[in-house]
Formats: C-alpha cells, sequence, structure tokens
C-alpha cells in the first residue's frame, strides 16, 4: 500500500529529476551552440566524418555506462560539444544562402515552440506517453533505412517525405521522453538529458532541411 510519505518522496525525486534534466539540458544546448559557432565555416572530410560518428557512438555508450557518476556528465558535455561542431558546418552552408539568416532563424524558433510546447504538455496532463515507444522506435528505424537509401537516390521528394516524417517522430520523442522523467521517479537525469538533446538537434535540423528545400524552389 503506498503511503503519503511513499507519494511525497516520489514527487520530490521526479521534481529533483526534471530540475536537474533541464538544467543539464540547458548547459548542453550552450555547449552544442558555442561549438558550432566556432566551426561554421569548417571543412570537414568524409573521413572525418565517419570517425566523428564512430566517435560519438562510443561516447554514447559510455555516457550510458557511466550515468550514476560525474564522469557521466563530463563526457555529455563532451558529446555535446562535438555534436554541434558537427553540427556547425552545415549551418554554416545554409547560413551563406541568400535568405540563410531567416532560414536559421525560423528552423531555431520553430524548434523552441515545439519542444517548449509539447514539453509543457506533458509535463502538465496526467497522461503517461509510453506507449508511444513502439510506435516511435518503428518509425525511427523506417527513418534511417529511408535517410540511407536517399543518400544514393538524392530524391528532393524523398528528402521533404524523410524531413517530414522526422519532425513527427521526434516531436513524439519530445512527448514520450518527457513522459517517461515525469512517471519514472527511478530515471537518471543525465540519461534523460542526452534524450532530449538528441530530440532538440535531429528535429532542428530536419525543421532546417525542410525550409532549405522549400527556399531553394522559391
Amino acid at each position: 500500500m503506498t503511503t503519503y510519505e511513499d507519494s511525497f518522496s516520489n514527487v520530490t525525486q521526479i521534481n529533483k529529476l526534471i530540475k536537474n534534466t533541464y538544467l543539464a539540458l540547458s548547459i548542453s544546448l550552450v555547449i552544442s551552440t558555442i561549438s558550432s559557432y566556432l566551426t561554421l565555416d569548417l571543412e570537414m572530410s568524409l573521413g572525418i566524418l565517419i570517425i566523428g560518428f564512430i566517435s560519438m557512438l562510443v561516447l554514447m555508450f559510455a555516457i550510458s555506462y557511466n550515468k550514476q557518476s560525474i564522469t557521466g556528465l563530463f563526457l555529455l558535455f563532451v558529446f555535446t560539444a562535438l555534436m554541434g561542431a558537427f553540427i556547425g558546418p552545415t549551418v554554416g552552408m545554409y547560413l551563406e544562402l541568400p535568405n540563410g539568416p531567416e532560414l536559421v532563424g525560423y528552423a531555431l524558433g520553430s524548434t523552441a515552440m515545439i519542444f517548449f510546447g509539447l514539453s509543457y504538455y506533458a509535463l502538465t496532463t496526467k497522461n503517461d506517453f509510453s506507449f508511444m515507444g513502439g510506435f516511435l522506435m518503428t518509425g525511427l528505424i523506417v527513418l534511417i533505412v529511408a535517410m540511407i537509401a536517399n543518400i544514393f537516390l538524392q530524391l528532393a521528394l524523398m528528402q521533404i517525405v524523410i524531413s517530414s516524417v522526422a519532425i513527427l517522430i521526434f516531436s513524439g520523442y519530445i512527448l514520450y521522453d518527457t513522459s517517461q522523467m515525469v512517471h519514472d521517479s527511478e530515471g537518471n537525469y543525465i540519461e534523460m538529458t542526452l534524450s532530449l538533446y538528441l530530440d532538440i538537434i535531429n528535429l532542428f535540423l530536419h525543421l532546417l532541411r525542410i525550409l532549405g528545400i522549400f527556399s531553394a524552389e522559391d
């Protein structure tokens, strides 16, 4: 039987988890922004991109392994700095377009509105969105396969579909991950931060891509 003390303890744990997650997420986004700015004009070869991708995968496993210690938090910040460094040249490419600053601004603004809107809903509603996990994972796998296929096909229409679906999937993940944080008092804030960070970054990149495609067509 759940006692008042148990309920109060769970609420306290969840509030602490939410506070620590959003604090770490804010720091992670600031680190990525600075890192991206420093690499806006950097040209990266395919070899560097492959090494970077492998390094980020290794860091993700290392973060998960060390999630209960300060080492995990340090590795998280290293990961976000590295991610920002690889995002920088992509953002720089869009900034060079005639309406580039507007496109990047729209993508940032839209990402912020979607994130804050969905997060607020997930934090305030009593609904548990854990049921979405299976659907989102299936959608993510299909999305990755489609993205790999389009590397070779290079179809603009397919890219529009991919980015549109990705926006829906990562918006869903924001709901799902925030819901997990609210309903799991045993959750880990480092793990939660990494999940939400990846949701935000992927949402931003796909919004930027689809805005860039429609801008080019105009």
